[in-house]
């Protein structure tokens, strides 16, 4: 899945140690989508996923690909909105053309050329 928005929270990275000893990380951050009525969104990202929103900054625009799961414990069921891709929203490769140089111009022809036209 995918929604657009700009990032309005970055939570501080909480860690921690599994029952089975082994070390984890996991950092939330919060985005607005610019729908008609804007809605906030809270996404989880674990371990070395977390490089995915480093230099990220609120008020900056992103896309986020993300899943959803879902997980019963003692008759409640808890949510996670996990990202595994977030891009700076525009960042897209080939969405901006390169810039245009006086050397990108063919050469003049030559006098006397004799054009079928």
């Amino acid at each position: 899945m995918e929604i657009k928005g700009k990032i309005n929270h970055l939570l501080p990275v909480q860690s921690g140690v599994s029952k089975a000893g082994n070390e984890w990380k996991k950092q939330e951050f919060v985005i607005e989508t610019q729908d008609q009525f804007p809605k906030q969104v809270c996404f989880t990202v674990f371990g070395d996923k977390l490089s995915l929103i480093e230099g990220l900054q609120p008020g900056m625009d992103v896309n986020v690909f993300f899943d959803v799961e879902s997980r019963e414990f003692n008759g409640r069921w808890y949510h996670n909105i996990n990202a595994w891709k977030v891009e700076k929203a525009g960042a897209e490769a080939g969405s901006v053309p390169p810039p245009f140089s006086v050397d990108d111009m063919p050469p003049e022809p030559a006098e006397g050329d004799d054009l079928p036209f």
